[in-house]
């Protein structure tokens, strides 16, 4: 080891070599992420490149194999283009979805082969070896040809460089495969080094034909093609030479040549004859407007940018992103799993925008324009829970762009979002969540939004009985306080109702409309007219007011269809009222009854991590005072029990980002624990220091720093708040993001 004289005695020169040599070494955040976490297990993650809110993302696609035929009985498995454990590859899909229950897009499926042209997938398709992941970057070898194919993505265009070897090499483009089966695609070969098209996406979750809607696209490639080709149908495929005139000094391709194919199952292909190993490779630019905006997207991100250039950029945009939260201490794998939960979390929402601004309305009769960022995407059954609040904390200004998406959605469709994917509502799950995101997003300050709109459309919501598509139910509700068994997931329905007029009278509140606080807050309050003071339970109420019989508590696990509950049972909903915790604990009989109910969850392995309604249960034991070790102990071991540095380090679905923000939080020792409240819980940080970064647009401080001092990482024995002693759990998130130094001691 150096003395400080021995170092001071180093030139300056060889010194000032020593430290850069280190300082260009020092990981980044952005090189701990593993997009192979979540890959497995249903996670639904793809492990292609993709930029921050990306457009354009790049996604193996490995579900279309013979040896997939047994899965294709479990739609999980078919709900995202990649599973770790699958060995046949069909391509690379141009545009994915990230981390969701149901399948969509995973389509515009790029190919490369050698020799003769084979157009059946099932026939072109390879094994490979080698895959390489990591931020902006996925790689692999396609064993069956020899080629090496590498991805990134800038925020709306996919690069692909594909290495072939010497001799007849070929690059499909199939628009014929996908994640689901919607009709209707076109491609035109423009010239031998560029094709347009589009393709018919639209029935997530199972949705109707009427709502697809397209995906256009441009690529272009680095070198011309030697021949090519369309297919209308997988076994027929007509190619040409292409054939050349020159004309005042320019040589072009005759127009005679030019192929467009419009159908089902189509596609073209390039095809060249290499005297030696050569590498092609092909940008795909994006749009939901147009195939001029694609082509525009294209053009304006990527012109003349090599592959590394794009790679560079889209690395260095996603380490700014990631680096806006610091962690020091604990392990390399807890590294991993903090930066690539982080990461997911800021795949979606996504952009939807072209560069020119330009974006599709809801129910496409117009074309919209936007100064800012229009987001898409908005899966707000799983994201209102934590998701949104974790952006209001971090990337604040997203998040002020996320709430201006949904009040142009209300404009356009007459009602905020539910379940919104590339400007088509396809109103999945139960529940009034818009509400709830927009009412938390403005009391943790972030203001910049037209909020008396904001509370208009959240009132039609809440108070329109007829043809309310976001509130099914509501005339029971509003008159009986509960929604009956001739309703779907009537209790489940009932407590999101109540949550989201929970947030409705916190907003009010801070309006200064009074009346409507008051009215809102009673009206969250009705979930106690479900609950069984024999079970201690919520169940299901007939249409007369008399409970639904056989019940059985248990039913709802798994999926299982029920009649009261919506993905779950009566116990993983039995406490998801978060904010009247105070009101179900005099119900259950006091803090112990309370707890010791809440203890019997966990002890019949009843909570299910791997959906949203229980997701908060490990933290409501710090509201009973002497049990708040419980929901230390907990919390730190569902993290190490689901979430690992593996593909299947993810419970299940991450819900675009839903489980990876509950990590985050977790791992950094705080959590939003009632969704709408400007409120956090706190437990054991999991490293020793976190520093986040806050944005002064709309924050005081420049960041605020979470430490932990332990000497056995037992109990919390004391929470300290810049030096003073803080005699509570909770923390309200105006003192949190005005403070200095939040400090968890432990035993």
């Amino acid at each position: 080891m150096f003395s400080i004289k021995k170092i001071i005695a180093i030139p300056a020169r060889i010194f000032f070599m020593l430290f850069f040599s280190v300082t260009i070494f020092a990981q980044q955040p952005a090189d701990y992420v593993n997009p192979f976490i979540g890959t497995s297990n249903y996670g639904a993650a793809f492990p292609g490149p993709i930029a921050p809110r990306g457009m354009a993302s790049i996604s193996p696609f490995n579900v279309a194999g013979p040896q997939n035929l047994p899965l294709e009985k479990d739609s999980r498995w078919l709900s995202n283009p990649y599973v770790n454990e699958n060995t046949f590859l069909t391509g690379f899909s141009q545009v994915n979805l990230s981390g969701v229950g149901c399948p969509e897009l995973g389509v515009i499926v790029l190919m490369p082969t050698t020799g003769t042209v084979e157009t059946n997938h099932l026939k072109y398709g390879s094994a490979y070896s080698n895959e390489v992941a990591k931020t902006a970057y996925y790689g692999l070898n396609i064993d069956k040809y020899n080629i090496k194919a590498e991805f990134t993505a800038s925020k709306r265009v996919g690069v692909s460089k594909f290495t072939f070897p010497k001799g007849e090499s070929n690059i499909l483009l199939n628009l014929g495969l996908g994640l689901t089966n919607e009709e209707g695609a076109m491609v035109k070969v423009v010239s031998p080094t560029e094709i347009e098209g589009m393709r018919s996406v639209g029935s997530f979750c199972y949705n109707s034909p009427e709502e697809a809607y397209p995906v256009y696209f441009v690529a272009k490639f680095s070198k011309p093609a030697d021949k090519f080709g369309v297919w209308k149908k997988p076994s027929k495929y007509e190619g040409v030479e292409a054939q050349w005139m020159t004309y005042n000094g320019k040589t072009r391709m005759m127009e005679n040549t030019i192929k467009t194919v419009v159908g089902d199952s189509i596609g073209t292909y390039f095809s060249y004859k290499f005297d030696k190993e050569e590498t092609v490779e092909v940008k795909v630019g994006i749009s939901y407007v147009s195939i001029e905006n694609a082509r525009e997207n294209l053009e304006q991100e990527t012109r003349n940018k090599s592959f590394d250039a794009v790679y560079k950029e889209t690395y260095d945009e996603w380490n700014a992103a990631l680096s806006k939260i610091l962690v020091e201490g604990s392990s390399k794998d807890d590294k991993t799993i903090f930066y690539t939960a982080l990461y997911h979390t800021l795949i979606h929402p996504n952009t939807l925008n072209d560069v020119n601004g330009e974006y599709p309305e809801i129910k496409r009769g117009k074309t919209g324009k936007t100064d800012g960022t229009r987001y898409t995407v908005f899966s707000l059954w799983d994201t209102y829970r934590n998701l949104h609040s974790l952006m209001s904390l971090v990337y604040p200004q997203q998040q002020s762009n996320m709430v201006k998406s949904m009040l142009e959605m209300y404009d356009e469709n007459g009602w905020l979002p539910k379940w919104e994917l590339n400007s088509t509502e396809t109103f999945t799950m139960v529940g009034d969540p818009a509400s709830i995101v927009i009412a938390d997003t403005y009391l943790k300050g972030i203001q910049d939004f037209d909020v008396q709109k904001a509370y208009k459309a959240m009132l039609k919501g809440a108070d329109q009985i007829e043809n309310n598509p976001l509130r099914p139910g509501l005339k029971d509700y509003i008159e009986k306080g509960y929604l009956t068994t001739d309703n779907r997931g009537p209790v489940s329905t009932t407590q999101e109702y109540n949550a989201s007029d929970y947030s409705i009278s916190l907003l009010a509140k801070a309006l200064g409309k009074t009346a409507d606080a008051e009215r809102f807050k009673n009206r969250s309050l009705s979930y106690r007219k479900l609950f069984d003071k024999n079970l201690k339970l919520l169940r299901p109420r007939l249409a007369n007011g008399k409970w639904y019989e056989p019940f059985d508590p248990l039913s709802g696990a798994n999926f299982e269809e029920n009649v009261g509950f919506i993905e779950g049972n009566a116990w993983q909903y039995a406490f998801m009222i978060p904010h009247d915790i105070v009101g179900l604990k005099k119900l259950m009989g006091g803090d112990k009854a309370f707890s010791d109910q809440l203890q019997k969850v966990f002890d019949s392995k009843q909570f299910d991590m791997a959906n949203e309604p229980d997701i908060a249960y490990p933290y409501l034991f710090n509201y009973v005072k002497g049990q708040e070790w419980k929901a230390q102990e907990n919390v730190k071991k569902l993290v190490r029990e689901y979430f690992q540095n593996k593909p299947k380090g993810l419970p299940g679905n991450d819900d675009t980002g839903t489980m990876s923000a509950w990590l985050v939080y977790s791992m950094m020792g705080i959590y939003p624990i009632s969704p709408g409240d400007p409120v956090y819980t706190i437990t054991t940080p999991m490293f020793d220091k976190v520093t986040i970064k806050l944005d002064t647009k709309y924050y005081k401080k420049e960041s605020i720093v979470i430490e932990r001092e332990t000497n056995n990482d037992g109990k919390i024995k004391e929470i300290q708040l810049n030096g003073k002693v803080h005699n509570s759990f909770f923390i309200s998130h105006e003192d949190f993001v005005n403070g200095k130094k939040l400090k968890v001691i432990q035993n």
